[in-house]
């Protein structure tokens, strides 16, 4: 397994910890950062048979990501701009395409590039303390990651426009009121048990089905795309697989299906 700078990486029992490890500087993401969270992606789609399960967080107790380091800011013409924010958006994109689950274990303040962040995942469990924000125009910026798509995705164009454009940022139950989080637990290592408990019970599944339900909900959201025919392109090609077989004998023999995610 690879060694980060940046990252902390923990495999245990086939779900990977990927920890965002830059608790002085509140988990901010660099660049180094992003580049090392690309690697590591593509180190959980290089191995589907070992890795199961991806919980993504932030070392210590008070931020997930507290935001995007605002000092590699400093001297970016336009150009160079919109290569940093197409490169994020890559790297995010990657994370949300992933077939491997991915859940975010919101530790924290979760803030500009930290919230695009945590949204770039499937799901999202938050500590009762965290925060979530997109403060960009606090700075005169708006969010360059996919904040402006993905809050609107997950909370609607009305209440996106106010957070947006008011820098306020929502509680951990307003998140899970709004359904920016499926989860608010105590504490952080509640909030991994609580995420290790939904992939536990994922990693159960069929693979490849998985995969494919990831690839068909993002379609409803992907620009051109017909997200009933990626469905229904999905679902058929289920049928040319090993685990399909394997579960609908096992569901005619009343036993429990062994998927081996072919």
């Amino acid at each position: 397994m690879e060694s980060y700078e940046n990252l902390a990486l923990d495999l245990v029992d086939g779900v990977l910890t990927i920890t965002i490890n830059r608790e002085s500087k509140m988990n901010a993401l660099n660049r180094a950062t992003m580049l090392e969270i690309k690697d590591a992606f593509q180190y959980v789609q290089d191995n589907p048979k070992d890795i199961r399960g991806v919980i993504l967080t932030g070392a210590g107790e008070k931020a997930f990501v507290a935001g995007a380091d605002i000092s590699e800011f400093t001297g970016l013409s336009e150009m160079h701009a919109r290569k940093f924010a197409e490169e994020g958006q890559e790297i995010f994109q990657s994370i949300e395409d992933c077939h491997t689950p991915v859940i975010a274990v919101v530790n924290g303040f979760a803030l500009g590039g930290g919230c695009e962040l945590a949204m770039s995942a499937h799901m999202r469990v938050a500590v009762s303390a965290a925060k979530f924000g997109q403060p960009e125009v606090n700075l005169g910026l708006i969010p360059g990651y996919g904040g402006t798509q993905r809050l609107t995705q997950l909370i609607g164009k009305g209440r996106a426009f106010e957070y947006l454009m008011s820098a306020d940022m929502l509680s951990a139950d307003q998140a899970l009121a709004y359904g920016l989080v499926n989860y608010v637990e105590a504490d952080k290592a509640a909030a991994h048990a609580k995420a290790i408990e939904i992939l536990k019970k994922i990693a159960s599944k069929a693979p490849i089905a998985i995969g494919l339900v990831i690839d068909s909900v993002n379609a409803y959201y992907e620009t051109g795309a017909n997200g009933y025919q990626a469905e229904a392109n999905a679902f058929a090609g289920c049928f040319g697989t090993t685990d399909f077989k394997e579960g609908v004998s096992a569901f005619l023999e009343k036993r429990k299906a062994d998927f081996k995610g072919e």
